[in-house]
């Protein structure tokens, strides 16, 4: 595979091409200003969130509000907004760093927050006129007004364009009459703002709008949900009844509504996975901090082998999840700054900078969402009974977390996105597949023994690239066999992303611990060696389960085809030596034991 340079890196090519560990943005690359950030909303959160953690629990929505207000003040609010539009102007590095800390407390102040930051601010920012973002962009950044995103409606879900509300325009033709349900609308109760999607007479598309909230003008607010999670999250029913919204505040162009929706989700997709980070750093320190003080048989809980396997898969999936976010936050980064010198306005270029990575988009929101949702319950299970009570954070974390896997387009649309993202990107020629596939099947079928590299985890990068082979091989079997058709084979789209997901977030793992120990030394990456060794071997599992379960279908009564693909995977999908499994989990877990927490 060849290898691309820096500013040619584009979605997707992950899987066709070879990265270098120094092509790659790590945690540890934060300059000095982004580590003051950090430390600035830590202090914030332990200072005004962690100590609040029952009230939250209690549909406290004034809390809720009163922080998103302080979180204004201190500027939180508006590291993405340029500063000719009242905002910080940080880069998209930056932006996921303050979603991440901010919200790793609790659920209710981390869905306001992305709500405001995310779906509320951005659809403006990426699709407004220059009135428009002067007109709105100060007063959301500052935290005067707050946002929300007015999409889903009691029959349009994952299917969004199919949304019934309306837009009329006026005999005049100087405004629109919305009238409509949503549902489900995040900061409905203290928004100040809407961004609304309607149909325009019969228009094939939705159409955007900005619609201020003003009195007497046809909107209203239902009940506040009862909620399995997120409490003190502000979610309710918006009705507007024939709200007058002026033309000058159509968003975007018309019929333009779709892709509104779909590029702010992006957006919302990578945040939703770096908002899931914070709340696992915390899950496993309260978890250490109670397995080395429960004593049972005379010994610490954390003593016990079965404590330290979960410790172990916990801070590992931590480790994972925050080398693939801001490996993808700095791919980001770097392509709106592409953009931005191949002569592009701010605007477009971050538009199209997100939507080049719309795959890695999806794959990090369905994995880091479905990691928050195993620690927390691994918190539970080492709490044991009081984990749970609702006196101890595990079971409130665990509620939190499950709405992850819906928010953002569930994790089954996005599985199915992904995969749908991969092989339009294919056909249009904007990655070079069809060739990766022809030499992954030559390649796989070699019989010449490939020499594996020396060095650390060199057993685990030539692993990582026999995935993506095995990947490509089974794509290319599925495309041939169900052609046009294959979007309706939702269960082997649903295999192939699983695979695709555990070969991008092992390689983002691998990369930056390879990365480190080029800079520090091997000895000082033992540990996230282990953690890397860990997860691959894991991955091995799911993606030989997954890949022969795809072959099988594919190969149907050629029981010839059968035999042979399934030859394959288990020839180039498995350890040639495999590690320990259980002496890697001791390890990491007495180092975390021994720090106290997630130290990494």
């Amino acid at each position: 595979m060849e290898t691309k340079a820096q500013n040619d890196i584009n979605g997707g090519v992950f899987l066709i091409s070879k990265t270098n560990p120094d092509q790659i943005f790590t945690p540890e690359d934060f300059s000095e200003e982004q580590l003051m950030m950090k430390d600035s909303v830590k202090e914030f959160i332990d200072r005004e969130v962690w100590p609040n953690k029952a009230r939250f629990e209690k549909k406290d929505y004034a809390l809720t509000e009163s922080l998103m207000k302080k979180a204004g003040d201190l500027g939180f609010l508006s590291v993405p907004v340029p500063e000719n539009y009242g905002g910080m102007g940080m880069g998209f590095v930056s932006t996921m760093l303050v979603c991440d800390y901010i919200s790793g407390a609790t659920g209710s102040l981390s869905t306001a927050f992305g709500a405001h930051t995310g779906i509320g601010i951005l659809p403006i920012l990426l699709y407004g006129t220059e009135t428009q973002k002067q007109t709105y962009l100060p007063k959301l950044a500052s935290g005067e007004w707050f946002g929300s995103y007015c999409l889903t409606e009691p029959g349009a879900g994952s299917d969004a364009n199919s949304g019934k509300t309306k837009a009329v325009l006026s005999e005049d033709g100087k405004y629109y009459e919305i009238t409509g349900q949503k549902m489900w609308i995040s900061n409905a109760g203290f928004a100040s703002l809407f961004i609304v999607f309607a149909r325009i007479e019969e228009d094939k598309n939705i159409t955007g709008f900005i619609v201020p909230l003003e009195d007497n003008n046809g909107i209203q607010l239902g009940e506040e949900e009862n909620k399995l999670g997120i409490h003190s999250s502000s979610t309710r029913q918006v009705f507007f009844n024939k709200t007058k919204v002026p033309i000058e505040n159509l968003l975007g162009q018309r019929n333009g509504g779709f892709k509104i929706a779909m590029n702010a989700l992006n957006v919302g997709r990578i945040k939703l996975g770096v908002a899931c980070l914070d709340a696992q750093r915390r899950v496993i320190t309260k978890s250490v901090e109670y397995a080395t003080q429960r004593i049972q048989f005379k010994k610490p809980i954390a003593s016990f082998g079965a404590i330290k396997e979960k410790i172990a898969q916990m801070a590992t999936s931590c480790y994972v999840g925050e080398s693939t976010c801001y490996r993808s936050a700095s791919n980001i980064e770097n392509r709106i700054q592409y953009y931005l010198n191949q002569g592009l306005s701010h605007q477009e270029a971050e538009l199209k900078g997100v939507e080049d990575f719309a795959i890695e988009c999806s794959l990090i929101k369905v994995g880091v969402s479905e990691d928050i949702q195993n620690c927390a319950d691994h918190g539970i299970q080492i709490f044991g009974g009081m984990g749970f009570s609702a006196d101890t954070p595990m079971e409130s974390a665990w509620r939190d977390a499950r709405i992850g896997r819906i928010y953002e387009g569930t994790n089954e649309i996005n599985r199915m996105l992904s995969i749908g993202l991969l092989l339009k990107k294919g056909m249009k020629g904007e990655l070079d597949l069809m060739p990766a596939v022809m030499q992954a099947a030559i390649r796989l079928g070699s019989e010449k023994v490939e020499k594996i590299a020396e060095g650390p985890l060199a057993q685990e990068s030539h692993l990582i690239e026999n995935f993506k082979q095995i990947f490509l091989m089974i794509a290319g079997n599925a495309t041939q066999k169900f052609g046009s058709k294959l979007e309706e084979e939702q269960q082997v789209l649903q295999a192939l992303a699983d695979i695709l997901i555990e070969i991008y977030f092992a390689e983002s793992a691998l990369l930056r611990t390879l990365k480190n120990c080029n800079r520090n030394g091997v000895k000082s990456q033992e540990i996230q060696i282990a953690m890397v060794q860990s997860y691959v071997l894991e991955a091995q599992s799911l993606i030989s389960k997954r890949s022969k379960e795809v072959v099988i279908h594919l190969a149907g009564e050629n029981k010839n085809e059968k035999e042979q693909l399934l030859l394959v995977v288990q020839k180039h999908g498995e350890y040639i030596d495999s590690p320990d499994g259980i002496a890697l989990h001791i390890k990491i877990a007495d180092h975390v034991i021994q720090n106290k927490g997630y130290c990494f």
